[in-house]
């Protein structure tokens, strides 16, 4: 499923109610993209990420700070 908002597509990011609980998750694998953007905020860097998460790909961490920021974002 891809979701969009404001005509932004996100290809890496999943809403399954049926998993997680519906929470925003990176490409199925059960990392929700809180966690990505608490990562970063926590001040680890993309290649520390990487290496806790080795399922990740670079662009998976990109896209979550996109999904967050248009999330919260105004209209």
């Amino acid at each position: 499923m891809d979701i969009k908002m404001n005509e932004r597509k996100f290809e890496r990011i999943t809403i399954d109610r049926e998993q997680m609980g519906g929470v925003p998750c990176i490409r199925w694998l059960r990392i929700p993209v809180a966690t990505v953007v608490e990562m970063v905020a926590e001040g680890m860097n993309e290649a520390e990420i990487l290496e806790a998460y080795p399922d990740l790909q670079i662009e998976d961490i990109r896209e979550a700070l996109r999904y967050a920021a248009e999330t919260i974002d105004y209209p």
